[in-house]
């Protein structure tokens, strides 16, 4: 091993690794109980119904309120035999709210630059085959965030599952 590259493992060693992609305890990859709980502990009620075209998945809706997140906040969650494959969770936003959300992501995985998609801003982080993504966009003269928690394994399973 080359001087250069012992450097460059001894420095990634180094780097403290942040953990699973999640965001205020919603995590891609969660069962349905165990983010059904999370959901009544902000003050939430799930409601779930199963897709008509494919009954190994679910979708759950509901209005989670936590002073961490700063106030309520729309879930959506679609889950693929009851484990998270993609969870959304949207509320409208002051520009504090918006910068709590931001720095809370940053802290935890790191500085990415934000990325102008279409009409709205993004930034994402990918770890592990899990992504997760804030995107926000004015809407009606007000901001709208969002974070997406998507679990790429759990999608893939069920698409190889599909196409047989």
């Amino acid at each position: 091993m080359t001087a250069t590259a012992a450097v460059a493992v001894g420095a990634r060693a180094a780097t403290p690794d942040p953990g699973p992609l999640e965001f205020h305890g919603f995590r891609p990859g969660a069962s349905l109980g165990e983010l059904e709980t999370l959901v009544r502990s902000l003050d939430g009620r799930l409601r779930c119904d199963r897709a008509k075209s494919d009954r190994r998945i679910t979708e759950c809706r509901a209005v989670v309120n936590s002073p961490e997140l700063g106030g309520s906040a729309n879930l959506w969650i679609s889950a693929v035999d009851s484990v998270a494959s993609v969870i959304t969770l949207s509320s409208g936003v002051g520009s504090d709210r918006l910068d709590r959300w931001r720095q809370t992501l940053e802290r935890r995985y790191g500085r990415v630059d934000a990325r102008v998609q279409g009409s709205q801003w993004m930034m994402q982080w990918v770890r592990r085959g899990r992504m997760l993504r804030l995107t926000w966009r004015a809407e009606r003269g007000a901001k709208v965030a969002s974070v997406s928690l998507i679990d790429g394994r759990v999608l893939d399973a069920w698409g190889k599952r599909r196409s047989r």
